[in-house]
């Protein structure tokens, strides 16, 4: 059984666009794998991933309401309460024929043979609807243009594109060569702006062939950021360390920093240590459906290797006249 997305967000099938959104940034931070060791985090990390990549975009998530974990292969401009009836139909239907095969016979109404062949009413044809979702073929097996398999709908396929944080932060392009059934094919993707690791990015109808009148799958890019010396990446959120000078951090200073989309100022204050984050707010990744990530420079006191006669004397001087205790707890 297919996971409810909504279930997996945490969130009401009425959620506002904006409720989804936190709730993906709160899940994405808990579960993501650089954070959560768990065995089983970078499954679940996908699963919310997949959810948000649906319930985010308005025609996935409309679509996902109507036709539920049959969403992706239901064609285009299908009425959901004829299709609604006409699934109930084929699976009573194929319910009806299981237990006729095995010698019980109907106790009443259509013959074995009746099913997957009626329509409901003038306009709406269960064939018509369901096409190879649920391998529905009319009277003995057949499709309506004679003996085999009717159209079946392509499956859909799944790759992984590397980008670098850079590439994550500005968007870029990647060119993929795909099969088909007229062979080997280039293939052209933009890479948007502000994704983010394990993102989903969906390709309609470069997935496999359909057969017959089918239409062709999907093919699914799994978004990976490769690991960075400079930047750590937590969702949309950034970490770099900031090296700084231990005037610096005793007296107080304003600093630049580099990040994905140019330098920036910190203001460190006076009295700082080694480990204290300083925030840059909406300088992480970007979002195109929201607030964009923050970014966060871990500041790190660093002393010269050498120092000069000069250097020596005012530390010494400084140790003399200085009370402060670094291992005291106040």
């Amino acid at each position: 059984m297919a996971q409810d997305f909504y279930q997996v967000l945490g969130v009401s099938r009425d959620a506002e666009p904006a409720d989804i959104q936190r709730a993906y940034r709160r899940l994405a931070r808990q579960h993501h794998p650089d954070v959560n060791k768990h065995s089983d985090a970078e499954e679940r990390f996908k699963d919310i991933a997949e959810a948000y990549d649906v319930l985010s975009d308005p025609e996935l998530r409309r679509r996902y309401d109507a036709f539920g974990e049959d969403f992706r292969r239901v064609p285009p401009d299908t009425d959901p309460a004829a299709w609604r009836q006409a699934r109930t139909y084929a699976e009573a239907g194929a319910g009806a024929r299981g237990r006729w095969s095995s010698g019980a016979g109907p106790s009443g109404g259509f013959g074995a043979g009746d099913f997957g062949a009626r329509d409901f009413g003038d306009d709406v044809d269960i064939e018509d609807l369901l096409g190879g979702i649920f391998g529905s073929r009319g009277r003995g097996g057949r499709d309506r243009r004679g003996w085999g398999p009717g159209p079946v709908p392509g499956s859909d396929h799944e790759a992984e594109v590397e980008v670098s944080v850079e590439e994550a932060y500005h968007g870029t392009e990647r060119s993929f060569t795909v099969s088909g059934p007229d062979g080997p094919r280039a293939l052209d993707v933009t890479i948007p702006a502000g994704v983010v690791d394990g993102q989903r990015i969906r390709l309609r109808g470069q997935g496999g062939p359909g057969s017959g009148s089918a239409a062709a799958g999907d093919l699914f890019l799994v978004v990976r950021i490769a690991d960075d010396p400079r930047y750590r990446v937590e969702g949309r959120d950034l970490h770099a360390l900031l090296p700084i000078a231990p005037w610096e951090a005793a007296l107080g200073a304003s600093v630049s920093v580099d990040t994905p989309g140019g330098a920036a100022t910190v203001k460190v204050p006076a009295g700082s240590s080694s480990h204290r984050r300083l925030r840059l707010k909406g300088r992480g990744l970007p979002n195109r459906r929201g607030k964009p990530g923050d970014f966060y420079a871990e500041l790190q006191v660093r002393m010269p290797g050498t120092l000069t006669d000069e250097e020596q004397r005012l530390f010494e001087e400084l140790a003399k006249v200085s009370g402060f205790d670094a291992r005291s707890r106040r």
